[in-house]
């Protein structure tokens, strides 16, 4: 699918259409981003909140993505970006919300129609993921629901301080599967 969405993404870039390839950008890897946020956030005002940062962010920076990554990796890499900063910056959830404008408003498509069907999975999923931290949370979807290489990963956790190793990721996951098996045996979820 992806690969798909990067072909429409660039031609649109390519012929000028910024607002077509922002718009096809967002809706393409939207729901992806919607259960990625609300897997980090583990609350929909939060999720709703840091999806609305990551629409306005990818319309405002599409026209510079250079393609030294995929696209789908920069678009999870904003993702994380606009989660962890709402979590860094708590008094911006309780500001002024955006103004509706074309981003917004095809986020908000985005994020309704998901809702319904994540809400489900989501629950039965929260219990055990609300004991891992942040960063741990970001690793298990990255890598099992959006299904990304430890490559990918690795560039989307990096910072300019601190560059994240794929092998070390790859052994943080272990540890954090481990962890979930036992929580999910001691809650009786699995046998």
């Amino acid at each position: 699918m992806s690969p798909a969405i990067d072909n429409v993404v660039r031609d649109l870039l390519a012929g000028g259409d910024t607002a077509g390839a922002a718009t096809a950008a967002i809706r393409g890897y939207g729901p992806q981003v919607v259960r990625f946020l609300r897997s980090l956030l583990r609350d929909e005002d939060d999720a709703k909140d840091a999806f609305s940062r990551f629409a306005e962010v990818l319309w405002r920076s599409l026209p510079a993505f250079r393609g030294e990554a995929s696209l789908r990796t920069w678009v999870f890499t904003l993702a994380w970006s606009s989660a962890h900063g709402l979590r860094r910056e708590p008094w911006r959830r309780h500001g002024r919300r955006f103004a509706t404008g074309e981003a917004s408003a095809i986020a908000e498509e985005v994020r309704t129609r998901s809702a319904v069907r994540d809400e489900r999975r989501r629950r039965q999923l929260d219990r055990l993921r609300e004991a891992l931290s942040l960063e741990d949370r970001s690793l298990l979807e990255l890598r099992v629901d959006q299904e990304l290489s430890w490559a990918e990963i690795a560039e989307v956790l990096s910072s300019v301080r601190e560059v994240v190793q794929p092998a070390a990721l790859a052994k943080r996951f272990e540890r954090v599967k481990s962890r979930l098996a036992a929580m999910a045996r001691d809650q009786g979820l699995l046998e």
